[in-house]
């Protein structure tokens, strides 16, 4: 304890102060480090009760969490760990650098793995389980840009071929291997998409917190499993890496474990060149409850550490910044002697007998594999938090002077002939000097050592990894349309709206046996807004903790209820963080082998466009769900304003190509949209997810037409036929979609009233499908042109129909005009183009000039432009419905 010499010369009572230190090493020789944190603990509650200020401090010393003589040991051959990490890291660079001495620019990333060869090869050697008979399987959420060297394993353990890491990154002609973890492109090999940064951080949050859920619910068996997730100190400036981790720590995810490779750098530079990220991130995650494991020293570093007798080698630590560490590694072992150990001269004197090789080599924990091993060691081994690993690495390790700690290495991707020798030289590769320019791949053999310790290994361990699992072995039978009979009559004098129409379903799918129990009802926070607070007494809220209040609402029939076996996610105010549990859910079916059935419902503004990331990142991982977007439209959340009102999420979602996207009038058209896809995801296991937008806004509903089911599904149906046309009648067609439907059948009235004119009415409860028919019918007719030409669905319905086509909905005009060139007569389309207001639904549509009265004028100015009317027809149409022609157009700004 000669440190404690240095500490008490300035000590008011240094006699006493040594009796304190003293008798606590007596407590940590003999009842161990939890006790006398127990003591300690006391001693700060009682100085705090006497009113005393005690600053708290989230951070340690700069050094490892675990001391040496706490390591775990691995019971592993680390001489042939060393080697396989080594072929694994030559793969990884060839694959990248021969990828970009082809014609194309095709990019790539060698300097992130560089730097985590190491966490990863541990973790695939002794911790990570695959799904077998005995174990569901752990779940491991690889960081995006560390691919080539997954690959570069598999390739050694025979699941990928030589080939295939030749054509990485070219995937088109169906050889080659995707840039990123991307399930979509290969689905059987990747589980999570994660190189978008900060959505794999919180995605493996709430899919851990799931896995609590599912276990929660009986719906799995409690075990041991855990969430792996890797991400970069660069990353977690991402607001979604850390914006989730209070969630984890306030539940006590204890399944869940992030592995944070902090090798300092950013794409552009350090990370925090003037700070110590280490040191940030153990507070963040400190003050969030979690576990923390700081891996910041190799087993070199131990022996001076252990010399410290003055503490000065721990002082210099703390008081180099991040930046200067970076020169280290960059600049050698003399710059390291001279700028580092030479700043005083009890440290200076540490290292006296090393060579500048010697100070080189001092290693980082993140590349030391027994310190690596006893970090996830610790994790999997801790109850009641989440645990965190701060492991630090060095970018580009191994790639010396190309790239080794140099700001533009997370960019490099191609390296010379000279810069290959030497990554040769450091891990002993053999490749003979000949065969370099040429950088080929290395594989020692299917029946050598090398390999056949990994395929033991990974026995071991259940089997390969990373895998993902295609098809449930759950068969799920979906209720028949029949079980929704009420909605698909008429509401009568009844008036409801789409939202509460959903509800309904959603309860009458609820209490279907096989479906019911698998339902994932899920609201950022806003279930009474949206008329959910039922769901509260009859399935309750999921919380870990139960409910150890009474609800001041417990004397009404829909009290609030929180349940360890709650079945609705009540997220509070994050729209990610429900997306995320979302997609937790809306990929079980893969993930635990157990189809769920998401609902998320939300605000519509606040769906694709708030997380819109995070929608591709659902079709990427193939989910299969339902999203609702409430309140949907710009007319009809009157009061609500600009950043509330949702005229785009349509283009947004038909943008992703498996997200099926319907704006539903009424509530037979919800119904069948439900019934289809719940068939479609559950029965038929399509990899797609359903998008619907639904109103507030209270009407009465018609009872469904005869026939009308598949024409609501393919997007466009005949609400109302006008009859056959009368000898010079002038018709109309009239199309729309959710609550603008109904102005369209109001202004038909109009029309006829007015103008004599009668209108044909079309619901379209998606332009998104109608599209994409007409687009998949244009491209089959060019591919065939010797065949009978097909007729797109949109072409067929309004084939023969008399008059111009007048389309409104509550969205951008852009949304309907998708379907223009498959619309066989003249096409008006109107739309809210502009920004929101808040206001009457009445002021708003006048505003945006989507009501009845702009519907009927268009009609009027779509005949006379066809000859079948004047201008006098035209004006009189202005006049009469008092329409403003000098008001400024609602798209200006």
């Amino acid at each position: 304890m000669n440190w404690l010499n240095d500490v008490l010369e300035n000590d008011p009572d240094p006699t006493e102060t040594r009796e304190w230190v003293e008798s606590l090493k007596a407590v940590l020789d003999h009842d161990g480090p939890e006790r006398a944190h127990q003591l300690l603990e006391r001693m700060v509650e009682l100085t705090r009760r006497t009113g005393a200020h005690l600053p708290f401090h989230p951070t340690t010393e700069y050094v490892n969490t675990i001391p040496p003589h706490l390591e775990a040991k691995s019971d592993g051959d680390a001489a042939m760990e060393w080697r396989i990490r080594s072929i694994i890291r030559w793969n990884a660079m060839a694959m990248v650098v021969r990828a970009n001495r082809k014609p194309g620019d095709l990019g790539g990333h060698i300097a992130s793995f560089a730097s985590s060869a190491t966490l990863y090869d541990v973790g695939f050697n002794h911790f990570w389980r695959a799904p077998s008979e005995s174990h569901p399987g752990d779940l491991v959420y690889i960081q995006g840009h560390s691919s080539p060297g997954i690959y570069a394993r598999s390739f050694l353990e025979g699941r990928i071929g030589e080939d295939q890491l030749d054509n990485f990154r070219m995937e088109v002609d169906g050889k080659g291997v995707s840039s990123y973890p991307h399930p979509w492109l290969m689905p059987d090999y990747w589980q999570f998409p994660t190189v978008s940064m900060g959505l794999g951080p919180i995605s493996a949050i709430y899919q851990a917190r799931f896995l609590k859920y599912m276990e929660a619910r009986g719906l799995l068996p409690k075990s041991d499993r855990k969430v792996w997730c890797f991400l970069g100190d660069g990353e977690t400036d991402e607001p979604e890496s850390l914006g989730a981790i209070a969630l984890a720590g306030r539940e006590g995810l204890d399944n869940l474990i992030f592995v944070i490779n902090c090798n300092l750098q950013r794409l552009d530079g350090p990370v925090r060149g003037n700070g110590k990220i280490i040191q940030e991130l153990e507070g963040s995650f400190r003050g969030a409850g979690w576990n923390v494991i700081k891996l910041i020293w190799g087993s070199y570093w131990d022996p001076l550490l252990a010399r410290d007798s003055h503490g000065m080698l721990r002082k210099l630590m703390m008081e180099t910044v991040d930046g200067e560490y970076q020169n280290c590694k960059a600049f050698g072992g003399a710059y390291t002697r001279e700028h580092f150990f030479g700043k005083y001269p009890e440290t200076k004197a540490m290292v006296a007998s090393l060579s500048d090789e010697d100070i080189w080599r001092l290693n980082r924990g993140g590349h030391d594999p027994h310190k690596v091993y006893a970090a996830y060691h610790a994790a999997v081994n801790h109850a009641g938090q989440p645990t965190v690993i701060l492991a630090k690495t060095v970018k580009g390790y191994g790639m010396g002077r190309a790239g080794e700690s140099l700001n533009p290495t997370h960019q490099t991707k191609k390296l010379d002939d000279e810069a290959v020798r030497a990554f040769r030289d450091r891990f002993n590769i053999p490749v003979p000097d000949d065969k370099l320019s040429q950088v080929p791949f290395y594989h020692p053999g299917a029946d050598s050592p090398e390999v056949q310790y990994m395929k033991e290994r990974r026995a071991r361990l259940g089997g390969f990894l990373p895998q993902r699992r295609r098809k449930t072995s759950v068969a799920l039978q979906v209720p028949k349309l029949e079980a929704f009979e009420r909605l698909l009559k008429s509401s009568g004098e009844r008036e409801l709206s789409t939202t509460m129409a959903f509800v309904q379903a959603l309860n009458i799918v609820l209490r279907d046996k096989q479906v019911g129990p698998r339902c994932v009802p899920i609201v950022a926070d806003e279930a009474r807004t949206f008329g959910m607070e039922g769901l509260f007494r009859q399935i309750g809220i999921y919380s870990p903790k139960g409910q150890k209040y009474k609800p001041v609402d417990a004397d009404q029939l829909m009290y609030y209820r929180e349940d360890q076996a709650g079945q609705v996610l009540e997220e509070g105010i994050t729209e990610a963080g429900a997306f995320s549990s979302w997609m937790a859910a809306a990929t079980s079916y893969s993930s635990n082998d157990q189809p769920m059935l998401p609902f998320y419902i939300y605000y519509s503004m606040f769906g694709f466009q708030r997380i819109g990331d995070s929608a591709w990142q659902a079709a990427d991982m193939r989910s299969r769900g339902f999203l609702l977007g409430a309140t949907a439209g710009r007319t009809t959340l009157n009061g609500e304003g600009l950043q509330h009102e949702d005229g785009h999420s349509h283009l947004l979602a038909g943008a992703i190509p498996n997200c099926r996207a319907y704006d539903p009038t009424f509530g037979y058209e919800v119904a069948v949209i439900l019934q289809h896809g719940m068939k479609r995801m559950l029965e038929d296991q399509q990899d797609e997810y359903w998008y619907l937008t639904l109103m507030n806004e209270n009407y009465t509903h018609p009872e469904m037409p005869k026939g009308a089911e598949e024409g609501i599904l393919k997007g466009m149906y005949l609400l109302r036929d006008a009859g056959k046309p009368k000898k010079g009648e002038l018709r109309v067609q009239l199309l729309g979609s959710g609550t603008i439907l109904r102005e369209a059948i109001a202004a038909a009235e109009l029309l006829d009233r007015d103008f004599g004119v009668s209108a044909d009415i079309w619901s379209c409860p998606s332009f998104t499908e109608l599209r994409r028919d007409g687009f998949d019918v244009e491209r089959w007719n060019r591919l065939h042109p010797e065949e009978k030409p097909r007729l797109p669905y949109v072409t067929q319905c309004l084939e023969g129909r008399q008059g111009p086509a007048i389309a409104a909905t509550d969205y951008v005009r852009a949304y309907p005009d998708q379907i223009r060139a498959f619309v066989p007569m003249r096409y008006t389309v109107l739309g809210t183009d502009g920004f929101g207001r808040s206001d009457t639904r009445a002021n708003l549509r006048r505003f945006f000039e989507v009501d009845r009265y702009y519907i009927a004028h268009a009609a009027i100015a779509a005949l006379a432009a066809e000859g079948k009317m004047n201008a006098k027809d035209v004006a009189r149409a202005i006049k009469q419905y008092r329409i403003d022609v000098e008001k400024a157009n609602p798209v200006g700004v």
